[in-house]
């Protein structure tokens, strides 16, 4: 599918910054917005994690929906024409998540919808698969623009591992990091936003999407190797779709949340893909800087990548964004600050 779909604008809130301008530069001097946390480990020690410090103490559903909002709006700032004719799609964690932060997704959209001012119509929609909404929604995205449903699209992105729930369940899955578990990820929050649309041609551009599924997840109950197959099959997709061959890559930014499965799994992918000569290709993580932020991760990498090329710091042209889940869905996305 070749549907033109640009990045206009964006938006953020993290543990490092309550906006995309001092997000991504304190992301890019590897500032990080860990500390300790009410909740308690393994052993006494509590738990480091990355909260947003928002200034007021707001939790669960409402918590989550006053965050998404405040990246839309942020998102909205720029290009204020889009207000009234943007649909929504909102990225979620998986419904089947333990802890997930907002239990009623329809009601959450609402909410953000209210805030927001964004007419909660029927072009709005939820994409709740965890870390890979973001792609998927990306897919939508152009897809509805293409259709002329929609000269706008917003795609947001709002998660929270930090819920007593949550820390009780991946402690118990020994997957949080801590003095006993050097393997583990640092649970986190946030929420970004990306204004797509097909009508301005000097945003950061999407030339090729990839969507796959790995069978040697990491809750792999048959113990398959991992050969990184479904991340492997999305690079190849997007790259299909873009026309170019991984030689031609810039850089990457990928989820790598801290856990040896996911650098691995990048690993192979490229190793299976790269081949020829090619220039040294970076690999960005916000995961450095604000631990695991799940369904919010897609929209800011990109986020991340449209301020880069915005501000000259690029680590290359074109930018591969990948995105995985522990069910073992896989997203990657080619875009360009101009043709790749």
């Amino acid at each position: 599918m070749s549907t033109r779909l640009d990045i206009a604008s964006v938006g953020m809130v993290t543990a490092v910054g309550l906006d995309s301008p001092s997000a991504c530069a304190a992301m890019r001097a590897r500032l990080d917005g860990f500390q300790e946390t009410r909740f308690v480990g393994s052993g006494t020690d509590l738990l480091i994690g990355a909260p947003v410090p928002l200034p007021r103490d707001w939790i669960g559903e409402k918590r989550m929906a006053h965050l998404a909002a405040a990246a839309i709006c942020e998102a909205f700032e720029t290009i204020p024409q889009a207000r009234g004719q943007t649909a929504l799609i909102l990225c979620l964690a998986e419904e089947d998540r333990p802890g997930r932060p907002a239990g009623d997704s329809v009601r959450l959209l609402r909410n953000v919808s209210e805030i927001t001012e964004i007419e909660p119509n029927m072009r709005s929609r939820i994409v709740a698969h965890g870390r890979t909404s973001g792609h998927i929604a990306l897919d939508q995205a152009r897809r509805m623009i293409a259709s002329g449903e929609v000269p706008y699209v917003m795609i947001a992105g709002v998660d929270s591992y930090l819920t007593a729930p949550a820390i009780a369940y991946y402690l118990g899955e020994n997957r949080l990091l801590a003095a006993d578990n050097p393997n583990g990820f640092i649970p986190g929050e946030a929420a970004a936003a990306v204004l797509c649309t097909g009508s301005r041609g000097d945003g950061l551009r999407l030339f090729g999407l990839g969507l796959a599924r790995e069978s040697a997840t990491i809750y792999n109950a048959e113990d398959l190797p991992l050969r990184a197959d479904g991340m492997t099959s999305a690079y190849s997709a997007a790259f299909k779709e873009t026309g170019i061959e991984m030689n031609r890559l810039g850089y990457r930014i990928a989820d790598l949340i801290g856990e040896q499965y996911w650098f691995k799994q990048s690993a192979l992918a490229s190793l299976r893909l790269l081949r020829g000569r090619h220039d040294f290709q970076d690999i960005w993580s916000p995961g450095e800087s604000l631990g695991n932020v799940g369904a919010a991760v897609v929209p800011l990498m990109i986020g991340m990548a449209w301020m880069a090329a915005r501000k000259g710091y690029a680590a290359g042209n074109p930018v591969l964004i990948e995105a995985s889940n522990d069910a073992g869905a896989c997203g990657a996305a080619i875009l360009a600050a101009r043709a790749a």
